[in-house]
């Protein structure tokens, strides 16, 4: 006997292109990657498959294994992942998301592989080593011999999975590992020592209390040399084939990021190349935390667009009280505040990336700029996401709160960004760093927001307060935060004024630097014009 007929229910979200954004396409075009735009509409219409999809949600059902020794007894430090995450890092290879912009010539590469990256957000545990192998090229540009030898290696766009000698593999993947025990971000607090040995190599002792993605086929890693705190590049197999002693100890068991392994390590006389001088490690390294930091904001800025464009997608296919749910006013008021916040966070994703392609080309104003935008994008996008995430499962009611929908992943994701590579107060402390160590990056920062001067006069008074909070030196450490918050804001409203639809940049000026709105997304006050806004979040659907 049937008890129901099943209607009102939302169709899949499958057959839609992910790079079917007006923000990233139009910042693509703007920052010189619009050469780019049918590479990154492919990898938008794979990553809106079923296919692609169920690659994800397998690889984070069934996440990777530690297999320390094999049935003999013999130490193997391997660990498993199921075939979809090879699925999943094939595509994102081959595709270019690693280290291929490094090897690529043409003006706005890194921005291409920027939105190509936004727009392949399937799953975001694999995205770590891929974002990891992008980053690690400039840091190892401080080892010429090394990076001769490996850099063609981390910049071939294939998948080459598995332990064997790095220099006899068709491409490589490399990691970052620097964090230990008592230390964490105070890196300079590692107790792992390097011994120099009579060819030229050094033999690592000590641990590691957080590696990501353990089978990657290099390290950049930080140990105290003779000469202080210095990197090195640590294959997992040497070059005569054997294993590298680097013990995995456990895999670490997350909040989110289900599909990445991050592991606990041990190096037990460990052979390492040194990159850079001795005592310069962190000089060194940093290279690779830059750029790794533009991934956060890239992630978080993915991640709130895939939140938003699932609320919309339901709303728009979901009846209550008579209405689809996109029809009633409270919801378009939910649905706008989010599309507000999603299309700030990519527009600033675009002009970091932007800044970051021109500063790899030697343009030294964009470097300037990207020093102070990248701290501040990376503090504000990363700590916004979260609240962002829990409002978009929101829209969803009990169904968002089901595994099945995706949200509760996207949701367990969403605050890893803001504390990779730092979290939000060393995120605000290196911002004020940067400021201190080289005034030249206000003045950088100020010339782009000023770009926007006389567009709109709520922007405008939120730029004479921000440089006004920038002139009490003596209580700025604690208000870190609070500039960190302004400067993001008025970077953010700057963009949009010059470069947003219309329709955004009055109701984020409207709410974000003119405080007309509540604290809460939804709260966005009467007479702003919230059609457009909704129309560019809705997914089109096959």
């Amino acid at each position: 006997m049937t008890t129901h007929t099943v209607f009102n229910q939302v169709p899949p979200l499958v057959g839609h292109d992910l790079a079917d954004d007006p923000a990233l396409l139009a910042g693509l075009e703007r920052e010189g990657a619009g050469w780019a735009a049918e590479d990154v509409h492919e990898l938008g219409r794979l990553a809106g498959t079923e296919q692609a999809q169920e690659w994800g949600r397998l690889a984070n059902e069934h996440p990777p294994v530690l297999r320390t020794h094999d049935r003999y007894g013999h130490r193997i430090d391997e660990v498993e992942f199921h075939p979809a995450w090879h699925e999943l890092m094939n595509v994102a290879v081959t595709r270019g998301l690693h280290g291929a912009p490094w090897a690529d010539d043409r003006a706005g590469a890194h921005v291409a592989r920027a939105a190509k990256f936004y727009a392949w957000r399937v799953d975001a545990g694999h995205g770590c080593p891929v974002s990891m192998t992008y980053a690690a090229v400039p840091a190892l540009r401080h080892a010429p011999e090394l990076a001769a030898q490996y850099e063609p290696l981390l910049t071939e766009p294939v998948y080459d999975f598995g332990l064997r000698a790095p220099l006899g593999k068709r491409a490589l993947l490399a990691g970052m590992s620097m964090t230990e025990k008592q230390g964490g971000s105070d890196v300079r607090a590692n107790t792992t020592e390097a011994a120099p040995q009579a060819d030229g190599t050094y033999r690592l002792v000590g641990h590691k209390w957080f590696t990501s993605a353990p089978m990657c086929d290099v390290f950049l890693t930080l140990a105290q040399a003779p000469g202080g705190l210095t990197c090195f590049l640590v294959p997992r197999v040497l070059p005569d084939g054997t294993l590298n002693p680097l013990r995995l100890m456990r895999l670490k068991d997350k909040l989110g990021n289900k599909s990445n392994a991050s592991s606990e390590v041990e190096y037990e006389n460990a052979a390492a190349w040194r990159v850079g001088d001795e005592g310069r490690g962190v000089r060194t390294i940093i290279e690779m935390v830059n750029m790794t930091r533009l991934d956060c904001v890239i992630g978080a800025a993915a991640g709130m667009r895939q939140g938003l464009i699932t609320a919309a997608h339901h709303a728009a296919h979901r009846q209550a009280f008579g209405k689809y749910l996109v029809d009633q006013p409270l919801m378009r008021n939910v649905l706008a505040d989010l599309a507000v916040e999603s299309e700030a966070a990519t527009v600033l994703m675009t002009r970091l990336a932007g800044a970051a392609d021109r500063a790899a080309r030697g343009d030294e104003a964009e470097n300037a700029f990207k020093r102070l935008g990248l701290a501040v994008g990376k503090y504000w996008v990363c700590k916004r996401w979260p609240a962002h995430a829990a409002e978009a499962l929101e829209c969803l009611g009990g169904n968002g709160y089901v595994e099945e929908s995706g949200m509760p992943r996207l949701f367990r994701e969403s605050p890893l960004n803001g504390i990779w590579e730092g979290s939000g107060n060393v995120a605000a402390l290196d911002m004020l760093r940067a400021m201190m160590k080289d005034p030249h990056v206000v003045e950088a920062f100020f010339d782009e927001v000023g770009l926007a001067a006389g567009g709109d006069a709520r922007l405008d008074a939120a730029v004479a307060e921000a440089k006004d909070a920038l002139s009490d030196l003596a209580t700025i450490e604690y208000r870190a935060r609070r500039v960190a918050e302004l400067l993001a804001l008025v970077l953010q409203g700057s963009l949009l004024v010059r470069h947003g639809h219309p329709a955004v940049a009055d109701a984020f000026c409207a709410t974000r630097l003119a405080g007309g709105g509540g604290v809460a997304f939804g709260t966005l006050p009467p007479g702003l014009d919230l059609a457009p806004i909704i129309e560019r979040a809705v997914p089109k659907t096959s």
